[in-house]
């Protein structure tokens, strides 16, 4: 009696691709199964070795126009096992159909939503004139680095003609549903403190953790003052502030040698408001007041600070807001926390949107007993189907001719 929909979303579940080896080449092979079954045409493309995105296509009348890319990733996180009720790859169903597995928010319920909405749509004989294409891809967990941050220097994706894109979202737990235009830069610093070595019984001037600690205490007061500005505004939401966190510190060889040098290690997500350059120079000030020998690298300096048009006169944005309006979804939109494949997509030009159709559903991706309610699931095929038939069939722009 189950909603065949709702097995198919199970099965994909069950498919093991969770780092640090994900079983890529079942992913790959399931969901290509799928859309063959849909009559969609299939391409691979091997952006690096052991690295495989797939595309879906489902051709429009006009394939001249731009296209439709509907985005989602294989890859799912690690779990901890104990921690859970059900085992996180069987995608166990509960009484109030809640389904239970790795992936069921993040984000394998949008892949099928969208396969499962082309396949309403082709049932009731719709055609577009825009083609849709669907990309899925690896290693968006991981940072994308060998999943889409390649494919879009590629000419396969080049090839897709990209107008308009739907990335992934996140739940809520609220009768709203989050759009996400625009997404927080990150940046991984890692900061050196050179200082004085010698004898742990004596008081040694100039030491490296004299330094490292006016390092810390710069950064979280910055950090500080942050969680006070999105405390103190309820009109600001985490992708509106910077949050800043130190995730490692290093130095030290025994308990009696005052060590010559020290690290620690910065994780920090700027919304797309924060002038980068003078935010850089802030992080160089801190580092210059706590004394010579102190020094900072990038692991990682996201530049790109593209956001997607929410303007009603923007005709694709248009076109999605006003399916929401028709089937009376309120939206809340919002800058992502954190970071999404939507990020190399707009950095390439593109207009992306965030949107997973999750409503009243607790946030768990990541979560132990991460899960999501069969009916939510339902109801978001039936949104997409109405968004695609808005999207694909949107007028030719005048850069279209």
């Amino acid at each position: 009696s189950e909603n065949s929909s709702v097995t198919l979303f199970r099965e994909y579940l069950r498919i093991d691709t969770v780092h640090p080896k994900p079983d890529y080449d079942a992913a790959v092979q399931f969901l290509e199964r799928v859309g063959t079954d849909l009559g969609l045409a299939c391409q691979k493309v091997e952006v690096c070795q052991g690295r495989v995105v797939l595309i879906l296509t489902w051709q429009g009348t006009k394939p001249r126009l731009r296209s439709i890319l509907l985005n989602s990733h294989t890859d799912v996180v690690p779990v901890f096992e104990e921690h859970w009720t059900y085992p996180p790859f069987e995608a166990v169903k509960d009484s109030q159909g809640n389904i239970y597995a790795r992936g069921a928010q993040d984000m394998k319920c949008v892949s099928i939503q969208y396969l499962e909405a082309i396949r309403r749509l082709k049932a009731e004989g719709k055609s577009f004139a825009r083609t849709i294409h669907l990309t899925f891809v690896p290693d968006e967990e991981v940072g994308g680095h060998k999943g889409m941050e390649m494919f879009v220097q590629r000419p396969e994706f080049k090839a897709l003609n990209v107008g308009f894109a739907m990335d992934e979202g996140l739940a809520s737990p609220s009768d709203t549903f989050s759009v996400f235009y625009g997404e927080r830069s990150p940046w991984w610093i890692k900061v050196k403190c050179m200082g004085s070595p010698g004898h742990g019984s004596r008081f040694i001037s100039n030491t490296a953790a004299e330094k490292m600690h006016k390092v810390i205490n710069s950064f979280l007061a910055f950090r500080e003052s942050e969680k006070q500005r999105l405390k103190s505004d309820s009109s600001l939401t985490l992708g509106d502030v910077t949050s800043l966190n130190m995730t490692m510190l290093e130095g030290g060889v025994s308990f009696n040698v005052v060590p010559s040098e020290m690290a620690a290690s910065f994780d920090i997500r700027i919304p797309p408001t924060v002038d980068l350059k003078a935010f850089e120079e802030q992080v160089a000030t801190w580092c210059r007041g706590a004394g010579d020998g102190v020094t900072y690298e990038f692991h990682q300096k996201c530049m790109d600070q593209h956001i997607t048009s929410t303007d009603e006169s923007d005709p694709w944005w248009k076109a999605f807001s006003g399916v929401c309006r028709d089937m009376k979804l309120q939206l809340k939109l919002e800058i992502f926390p954190a970071a999404t494949d939507s990020r190399y997509i707009r950095a390439v030009r593109h207009p992306a949107i965030g949107f997973s159709p999750m409503n009243r559903t607790p946030v768990l991706l990541h979560d132990h007993n991460e899960f999501l309610n069969e009916q939510v699931f339902l109801r978001g095929i039936e949104i997409y189907a109405r968004l695609l038939t808005a999207l694909a069939s949107v007028p030719p722009l005048p850069a279209e001719g």
